[in-house]
């Protein structure tokens, strides 16, 4: 009768906001958290959110293809343009060096493209699998990759379209350009992980699904 009023009373409630522990020893508590800051991420999940570790693999899939939708956009716009322009009676008057630049932002564009889609191929191809966690783990690094690249294409196109008008003087403006992308995209997202950074455990290293 004890271990189970034990249990009643150790049992999570998700929809309550838990404050700091108080006693002689208190664990490092992270506010943004809630929770002591060596909280298991799957445990987190089920506290706060109700959510089991199935259902936070679904809500990352999700999230995951909310994202890609708002990237794939940008890309396939870009690389349609650029497809265009080959074709565009002025392109033979380029100079090698903007025909360089055309060539490599294309085929930039193009991979970009191809790592953004990547996780549609790889849902039909282990559907009905139960490899979701897999699948969100890999879709997440081809967003990643797929986001570098499509960085590296923009700065590429501004710098081509730039060079009719500034010449060389395009080269410094993809450059503070692409400082403008990294920071936005990057550099305040990792400034913030690395200021809200926990010490992982195990479990959360090996996990794709948790977090």
């Amino acid at each position: 009768m004890s271990s189970h009023v034990d249990q009643a009373q150790h049992r999570h409630r998700p929809t309550g906001r838990p404050g700091p522990p108080s006693g002689s020893e208190v664990p490092a508590w992270c506010p943004q958290c809630q929770s002591p800051v060596q909280t298991d991420p799957a445990e987190w999940n089920h506290a706060m959110r109700d959510e089991t570790e199935l259902q936070s693999v679904d809500r990352h899939f999700n999230e995951l293809l909310q994202e890609l939708r708002v990237a794939q956009t940008g890309v396939q716009i870009l690389f349609a343009f650029l497809l265009g322009l080959a074709f565009t009676p002025r392109f033979p008057d380029l100079t090698r060096a903007q025909q360089a630049t055309y060539l490599v932002t294309l085929v930039l564009s193009a991979v970009s493209a191809a790592l953004l889609i990547a996780p549609v191929g790889y849902h039909r191809t282990v559907f009905r699998q139960r490899l979701r966690p897999q699948l969100v783990k890999t879709g997440h690094r081809y967003a990643v990759a797929g986001l570098v690249l499509l960085l590296l294409a923009l700065v590429g196109a501004v710098q081509l379209a730039a060079s009719f008008v500034l010449g060389a003087w395009a080269t410094l403006l993809a450059a503070a350009l692409a400082g403008l992308f990294a920071l936005l995209w990057f550099v305040i997202p990792l400034i913030h992980r690395i200021r809200h950074q926990h010490q992982p455990t195990r479990q959360d290293r090996d996990s794709p699904a948790t977090g």
